[in-house]
């Protein structure tokens, strides 16, 4: 049998490599994955023209709670101490800021469902 936790794990691995490979699609230049200051981890930074984007990815199986509801204002709180740090140590790097999210809902059979909201929060909200 399986472990539950390691199967969680095991989707969120394979959702966030899918988000990064919207994201590249997209257009968005890559510039961190799995950024860590501290606790606080940011999923994906990447880079739009002028504006950096620190993208918390959520990634679910079918159930009661769609992957972006996943985004509450703890985890909007970690990812912008997160975004802060990234910030300073990155001095020169965006002139504009964004909080982006990406959910992934893993169906029946392994479908895949992908939803990538620009501009999903703002400091403040966190």
């Amino acid at each position: 049998m399986v472990d539950p936790a390691r199967r969680a794990r095991e989707r969120a691995v394979r959702g966030e490599a899918l988000a990064v490979e919207h994201l590249r699609a997209e257009g968005l230049e890559i510039l961190a994955r799995n950024w860590r200051s501290g606790r606080c981890e940011i999923d994906v930074v990447v880079r739009e023209g002028p504006v950096v984007a620190f993208v918390e990815v959520k990634t679910r199986g079918e159930g009661p709670q769609a992957p972006l509801e996943a985004v509450d204002r703890r985890k909007r709180a970690r990812v912008r101490r997160a975004a802060e740090a990234w910030i300073h140590r990155h001095p020169g790097i965006g002139r504009e800021f964004r909080f982006d999210a990406v959910g992934v809902l893993v169906g029946p059979g392994g479908r895949v469902r992908l939803e990538h909201v620009r501009d999903a929060f703002r400091g403040e909200d966190a």
